[in-house]
């Protein structure tokens, strides 16, 4: 059994994680405790010493987590990938196990799909989708220019469905681009992700699905599934 151990910032479609349970193997466990880093960024590099984060890091400890992922995306707009990296090395000193986040999930999954360029499909406010791109950017990944957003709150977008998704895809999708992002955590993807794929005719990456496949790639642990995406697709024999 993997336990792969997630910091969850509230409560936004974090019932896509049992979902994602299913779809995977069955000797794969995720551990979901809610967290809020003191100053909002992408992971306090203080975690020990926040009551509510070093809380949550002790119950993934105990829960026998092998890898911990911070399930935040964007970060703070003056935050360089720099500065995320020492906040998730303080993470996982905290937690005594590999760390990462869903932002620099997304970094990796990305290089995983061998991709050369990306586009962006982001329900939130143009200055979070900003703040995202910008730190793929210095990440080293190219980004098509995102659409406008006119940011809807998360409570809005997060009962969005299938119609909704798949519009937002389409919409955002740019020629050149080998991969699509939906970063948005509040948006429930899990369910739709080769619809998606096949609404615009290329990998789809989401913010759970990158999420849960970080945390198991942190745990040496290699899943395939055939219904989340190429990032969970069997490579061909």
């Amino acid at each position: 059994m993997t336990t792969v151990g997630l910091l969850h910032p509230g409560h936004w479609a974090e019932d896509d994680y049992p979902r994602l349970e299913v779809l995977l193997d069955s000797d794969i466990r995720l551990v979901v405790v809610d967290a809020e880093p003191p100053d909002g960024s992408e992971a306090s590099g203080a975690a020990g010493g926040d009551g509510r984060l070093a809380a949550g890091v002790e119950e993934l400890r105990l829960a026998g987590a092998e890898s911990v992922v911070w399930t935040g995306v964007g970060g703070s707009p003056l935050q360089s990938p720099e500065e995320a990296h020492r906040q998730i090395r303080g993470l996982a000193r905290a937690a005594g196990l590999p760390a990462s986040s869903t932002s620099f999930g997304f970094v990796h999954a990305v290089r995983r799909l061998g991709a050369a360029r990306v586009a962006v499909a982001a329900a939130h406010s143009g200055e979070a989708t900003a703040h995202f791109t910008e730190f793929l950017r210095a990440s080293g990944v190219e980004v098509a220019t995102p659409p406008p957003s006119g940011g809807p709150r998360a409570d809005e977008y997060s009962s969005w469905g299938r119609a909704e998704l798949l519009e937002l895809a389409r919409a955002a999708d740019r020629p050149g681009a080998d991969v699509l992002l939906i970063p948005d955590p509040a948006l429930h993807t899990v369910a739709h992700l080769p619809e998606l794929e096949e609404a615009v005719g290329k990998p789809v990456l989401t913010a759970h699905q990158v999420t849960v496949w970080e945390g198991l790639r942190l745990a040496d642990h290699r899943a395939w599934a055939l219904r989340l995406g190429a990032l969970f697709a069997k490579p061909e024999s």
